[in-house]
């Protein structure tokens, strides 16, 4: 079965309602491919790494969280920007993107089947369009906390534990990938952790100081649920074939 690529981009429109978002590039269609479309392949980052296993899958549309357009970029179509929007269109590949809205949807985004995956149940959000989340937790210290997200996400954490004796989580607040600059809001919000995909210089501090632990799991570990949750869901709807390529990222 195939359908128009405009009524799969008016599906994920409706879904994800990137209008409500004051974004950072463009939500929706990014690079314009074959008109019907049968299998979409999801991913993280639309590098020419997962460009290029999305022609091996045969996609005629590929959606990702991190597409090729950015605000301030230079603008100018060369070097490794040239080379994989020329992958797409040389195979007539649609590029389907969506950044923040793909990060809050209260159950196929990013920040939910993130915390899916560790078992906890959102009941509050905080910050700028509701993106940080926040959850009942019952864990016995910042250490056995990190020890659960490394397990779940298959990767090192970097944990700062406030100063003192541990103390056990009671409440957990988080944000996929570059959301460290929340850390304060986070605590604003009650939390006893926040877990995030990086760390800057200022977390580390903080923790020590307001009694709140920092964990950072990887910008690309914590943002690998979204696009394939929303992707599969879609898929089902619309009678669409689809496929999750991650292509490894240790950042």
């Amino acid at each position: 079965m195939s359908i128009h690529r405009n009524e799969l981009v008016a599906h994920l429109d409706a879904l994800l309602q990137p209008g409500n978002f004051k974004d950072y590039g463009p939500n929706g269609l990014q690079v314009e491919g074959r008109p019907q479309v049968a299998r979409i392949v999801s991913g993280v980052t639309a590098s020419r790494a997962l460009i290029d296993a999305a022609i091996e899958a045969r996609a005629d549309t590929l959606l990702v969280h991190h597409g090729l357009f950015w605000r301030g970029m230079d603008g100018r179509i060369t070097g490794w920007l040239k080379a994989r929007i020329q992958r797409l269109l040389a195979h007539d590949i649609n590029l389907v993107a969506y950044h923040l809205p793909l990060d809050a949807h209260p159950t196929l985004g990013n920040n939910a089947q993130l915390g899916a995956l560790l078992g906890w149940q959102w009941d509050a959000r905080f910050g700028e369009h509701d993106l940080g989340f926040c959850a009942p937790c019952d864990v016995a210290s910042p250490q056995a906390l990190a020890e659960q997200v490394q397990q779940a996400l298959g990767r090192a954490v970097t944990l700062v534990a406030p100063d003192g004796p541990p103390r056990p989580i009671r409440r957990i607040a988080w944000c996929s990938g570059g959301a460290q600059g929340w850390f304060e809001a986070a605590i604003a919000a009650g939390a006893d952790a926040f877990l995030t995909g990086e760390i800057s210089e200022p977390q580390a501090h903080l923790a020590r100081e307001t009694g709140v632990a920092f964990l950072a799991a990887g910008h690309h570990a914590t943002e690998r649920y979204g696009a394939p949750a929303v992707a599969a869901h879609v898929a089902a709807e619309l009678g669409l074939e689809h496929q999750f390529i991650d292509i490894d990222n240790p950042a």
